[in-house]
């Protein structure tokens, strides 16, 4: 007869290993932390991504002798090394801002709780809340020095770019100093039980409207309310309480205005990113360690191949541009004013050369700031070790 397990013991010893693995992460976590402090003195890359994978074969292998699958261990390890190259950027990024380190700040951002700057701003620790009616507000508060940071939304991978945020930064005085990308998961939320057909009225942003413009389509008799922010449609919705009117937003926030979800993931595209900026009065050193991108806004005129030959610049020196943005400007008929991203640090040389053999084709040119990109990119394993 077989020996009975007792489901107890075994999700105690369970829980004994969870408890020495957490404290392994930590020892591994601390052990990270010195290579950063290493690499203060020898300015290298803070990412060696040969070394990273030489690591992930090796573990896969030894994890294959222990009856592991590789693509489970290659998706553990994938996230630890994540984490210690965010935690040796965090590092360097205090080394280099010292000054502009607080325990606490103030986020400006658009709407109320519950829109999708509140949640994107609710990533950073011990913020003071402060909810905008628009993005001229956001920026106006930064401004005046009412708030730290401004919080506003650049890009969605549904509906594209955020026009009148590039208009507002042509007008600025404020620097981007971060990024950050939010998944948005659109549902349709409701203050009462009731069902799709009974739902003649929709209140949301004009944003959710556009990315989820498919699933409107298919609706009938419905009318559309346009508010200045998602939050400010959860709060129309929530003090109606009416089982005629929706709103959309997320689940996540609709929680916060005792609303429920009658429908889920109805955006156009299931990968759904808005990608914010955080702007500042004071602009930040990256170190140099650390992968930057840097935005830049610019003007040509009216000159056959003007863009063409910045655009060049960037080529020659090898500088990957990530991102071009055009505009017109207000009060100039058939000028544009050009943003750019670039994957370079303001402070190396390579960019500062790019910089200075531009502007002899421009009318203007203005860096909006330089920033850690947000994004950690897995290192790959060939399929032959998997």
């Amino acid at each position: 007869m077989s020996e009975k397990l007792d489901l107890n013991e075994i999700r105690q010893e369970i829980t004994l290993l969870d408890q020495d693995l957490l404290a392994l992460f930590a020892k591994r976590r601390a052990l990270t932390l010195n290579v950063a402090k290493s690499k203060v003195q020898q300015i290298r890359p803070i990412r060696d991504q040969q070394r990273e994978q030489e690591l992930l074969i090796r573990l896969i292998k030894h994890g294959k002798t222990l009856g592991l699958d590789a693509h489970y261990v290659t998706s553990v390890f994938q996230t630890i090394i994540e984490d210690s190259v965010l935690n040796q950027q965090a590092y360097l990024q205090t080394l280099a801002n010292p000054d502009i380190q607080v325990p606490t700040v103030s986020v400006a951002f658009l709407g109320d709780k519950g829109s999708y700057s509140y949640l994107a701003s609710r990533r950073a620790e011990k913020i003071i809340e402060s909810g905008c009616q628009n993005f001229s507000d956001i920026l106006n508060q930064v401004e005046s020095g009412q708030v730290d940071y401004g919080m506003l939304p650049i890009e969605n991978t549904s509906s594209g770019s955020i026009n009148e945020v590039y208009d507002l930064l042509q007008h600025t005085n404020l620097f981007i100093v971060g990024e950050i990308t939010q998944p948005i998961e659109h549902c349709l939320l409701t203050s009462v039980n009731t069902s799709l057909a009974k739902i003649k009225t929709i209140y949301a942003h004009g944003q959710p409207f556009a990315q989820c413009s498919n699933f409107l389509d298919k609706q009938t008799d419905i009318r559309i309310e346009y508010c200045d922010s998602t939050a400010d449609a959860m709060a129309r919705v929530a003090d109606l309480q009416d089982e005629t009117t929706a709103v959309i937003g997320s689940e996540e926030g609709g929680h916060l205005y005792q609303l429920h979800a009658l429908e889920q993931s109805i955006a156009n595209q299931t990968e759904n990113h808005s990608r914010f900026i955080l702007v500042a009065r004071k602009a930040v050193d990256v170190a140099e360690q650390i992968p930057a991108k840097t935005a830049i806004i610019l003007s040509t005129g009216q000159k056959a191949g003007a863009l063409v030959e910045c655009l060049l610049v960037l080529k020659d020196k090898g500088i990957n541009m990530c991102k071009l943005e055009s505009r017109p400007i207000q009060g100039r008929p058939w000028e544009e004013m050009f943003y750019i991203d670039v994957e370079a640090n303001l402070n190396s040389f390579a960019l500062q050369e790019a910089i200075n053999d531009i502007t002899p084709h421009t009318n203007f040119i203005k860096v909006l700031g330089c920033y850690p990109i947000e994004h950690i990119s897995p290192t790959s394993v060939p399929s032959s070790e998997l």
